[in-house]
């Protein structure tokens, strides 16, 4: 269930982003994008649960991970280069952080699950 709010979060933040303010932080903005399509694949693997959806979900929770930590880290470390926010901005710092504490707690979930 919070993949599927993030997925529309992420994607609606995105939207709006791309259409109405591109030119200030593209680099920003399409990470958003990114970050929403990635929740959107996890989110439907997720919820189908079959062996290859779980599979998929993996896949794209690692990426999600790794984007989340790249991601806060060059926010950090290379401010100018995200002069707006993007989801993994700082961690998820924008989201409570939750962006960060979601692929660890999915990753362990599908291993759980398994």
């Amino acid at each position: 269930m919070v993949y599927a709010i993030f997925a529309l979060a992420a994607t609606s933040r995105s939207v709006y982003q791309i259409a109405a303010k591109f030119d200030e932080a593209p680099i920003a903005y399409v990470l958003s994008a990114v970050a929403a399509v990635i929740y959107i694949v996890a989110t439907v693997a997720l919820a189908r649960g079959d062996r290859t959806s779980r599979r998929v979900a993996t896949v794209a929770i690692t990426i999600e991970l790794v984007g989340v930590v790249s991601v806060g880290l060059l926010s950090l470390l290379v401010p100018s280069d995200f002069p707006a926010a993007s989801v993994w901005s700082g961690f998820g710092s924008g989201y409570g952080f939750i962006p960060l504490v979601l692929p660890i707690v999915g990753l362990w979930w599908l291993r759980r699950t398994a």
